[in-house]
């Protein structure tokens, strides 16, 4: 059968508007898929939903479609989203009314059974990631517009690839090497230079969004529109393969792939084939995010100018502190950005950061907001703070569970109205680590230099829940030999010190000279409740590679 061309124009919600005309007016396509969900964004999504019932998907897409509804329809382009969010059938309802409005004859179906707030007392939003077999039913009856809720972002990939040429659900190293490009694709622009640790390679001002040439036997070549910004190479597809990704085993609802088989070619310019993906039967289970309010959360920066930083610090830490008493969580953080004999008063200046964070609104707002500004005049010399803090806003807290596949009623709702239950994976398997394969052998004794580890290495790093991954990738098999020996768990620890006191779990994958590092805890209680100077891990892994290491000199 023919090669099915997947695009993506959203790799989150607020995503560049634009990108849905861009694929569609750029090259040939057969499927236009968008990533408008993340863990943060459910609980935004449920926040909406508790000021208006009919909200809770996200609204970017309809004025994206008010655009391009028409444009895709001239094209024959499909369009399968999972910009649903909370709300699939209500999403589906409005794409209706807009092409009525528009008079654009087009069929929208929808995928539901993800939400399984009821069965969790307590939760704004808990959902199941479902897989991809709901997306075919509705494809396969003839859908030009499919909406979804939670799915994993993978799905968009392999619903549509089911579909196309006919897979079923046993089908697994197809499967997976559906599931690999459609990661490689899940995040848009991620994959052609955006966010690239050696984004100097290339011209990434306005990248280009992704595309991915499917095979039917899984194996795929990952490109973007000729004449689009941006790079696709095998640096660029191995960093957004290691992104939010911790072992071998890749598991998601309709299979488990094996990371440590994936095969990266560059296929030409702006071309990078990717084959010999095997897949597994999935897990019995699916995962469920689960998002609640955990309370409310202020904050305010204190500038320290010039001499005797610590003793300001410490001063204002004694006049704020009896007023946080019976605050429940308190947080002082020293950014030391001042410079000696600084040039600019900016660079002269520290931030001292204080982060409360209460069940009590009041507690969380006027006794940090009352506190702070009554020193205005009776404190440090220089006293002033980067903005007054306000009130505390309510934050969010994610956790991670587990239900049995059979326990989520997976419905495809087709155009014509008809409800197709989509039956769980009948094979499934236990999930299990791989074992750690053996070592490349190490380089030769030489002399070495001290140096950026970033100067030999790329990294991605993001979150999941409270836990952050850092995948670390070599460039070349000589710089893969020493990292593989050099970046241990214990060695990670020692360069990134918050994870010094926590679990860290390296996993390697030889194939792609890599090795991810799943650092738990690191994040406390997911991004939403911005635990940390960086709550989501972004650039955690471009710290990692500014920590100085023995390099051999060989490979600078």
């Amino acid at each position: 059968m023919s090669v099915l061309r997947v695009g993506n124009a959203s790799g989150f919600y607020g995503d560049r508007f634009d990108a849905v005309r861009e694929m569609l007016t750029g090259g040939p396509l057969d499927v236009l898929t968008g990533d408008y969900l993340a863990e943060l964004t459910m609980l935004i999504l449920g926040r909406d939903r508790l000021k208006n019932p009919d909200a809770g998907y996200a609204r970017t897409f309809l004025r994206q479609l008010e655009e391009c509804l028409g444009l895709a329809h001239e094209r024959g382009v499909r369009i399968v989203a999972n910009a649903g969010g909370l709300n699939p059938a209500g999403l589906a309802d409005a794409v209706r009314a807009l092409a009525d409005r528009l008079g654009i004859p087009v069929r929208v179906a929808h995928v539901e059974g993800d939400d399984l707030t009821a069965a969790h007392p307590g939760t704004l939003a808990a959902h199941a990631y479902l897989g991809g077999f709901g997306i075919a039913e509705c494809l396969r009856a003839g859908a030009d517009v499919v909406v979804t809720g939670r799915v994993t972002d993978a799905a968009l990939v392999t619903g549509p690839a089911a579909a196309h040429f006919g897979w079923q659900p046993t089908e697994h190293d197809r499967l997976a090497g559906a599931v690999v490009a459609g990661h490689v694709l899940e995040c848009g622009a991620q994959a052609t230079g955006g966010n690239y640790a050696f984004f100097r390679d290339g011209d990434v001002r306005r990248p280009g969004f992704p595309l991915a040439e499917v095979h039917a036997d899984g194996s795929c070549v990952i490109t973007k529109h000729d004449g689009t910004g941006g790079f696709v190479d095998v640096g660029t597809v191995t960093a957004q393969l290691l992104y939010e990704t911790g072992g071998a085993r890749y598991a998601g609802p309709d299979v488990t792939a094996r990371l440590d088989t994936v095969r990266l070619t560059q296929d030409g310019p702006d071309r990078v084939r990717i084959d010999g993906v095997r897949g597994e039967a999935p897990p019995s289970t699916l995962k469920v995010g689960l998002n609640r309010l955990g309370g409310f959360r202020n904050e305010v920066a204190f500038v320290l100018t010039g001499l005797d930083v610590e003793a300001k610090a410490a001063l204002v830490r004694a006049q704020m502190e009896p007023a946080l008493g019976e605050v429940a969580d308190v947080r002082w953080d020293l950014v030391r950005t001042d410079r000696p004999d600084a040039g600019t008063e900016e660079t002269a200046s520290a931030l001292l950061r204080l982060v409360v964070r209460d069940p009590d609104p009041e507690k969380a707002g006027r006794a940090l907001s009352g506190a702070a500004v009554e020193l205005a005049l009776s404190s440090y010399p220089g006293f002033h703070v980067l903005a007054p803090p306000g009130k505390g806003a309510p934050y969010g807290v994610f956790e991670a569970a587990h239900v049995p596949q059979d326990a989520v009623d997976h419905v495809a709702v087709l155009h014509d109205g008809r409800r197709v239950p989509v039956a769980p994976a009948k094979d499934t398997a236990v999930l299990e680590a791989v074992p750690e394969p053996p070592p490349p052998p190490p380089l030769p004794a030489g002399p070495t230099r001290r140096a950026p580890l970033g100067l030999v290495a790329g990294a991605r790093s993001g979150d999941k829940g409270g836990d952050a991954n850092v995948g670390v990738w070599a460039r070349t098999d000589e710089a893969w030999r020493w990292l593989a020996h050099e970046l241990t768990a214990d060695r990670l620890r020692e360069l990134i010190p918050e994870a010094r006191d926590l679990p860290v779990t390296r996993h390697a994958l030889p194939g792609l000279r890599a090795l991810n590092f799943v650092v738990e805890g690191v994040l406390g209680e997911g991004v939403a409740a911005q635990a940390r100077f960086d709550p989501q891990a972004k650039a955690l892994g471009e710290w990692l590679r500014a920590r100085h290491v023995d390099i051999p000199e060989v490979l600078l």
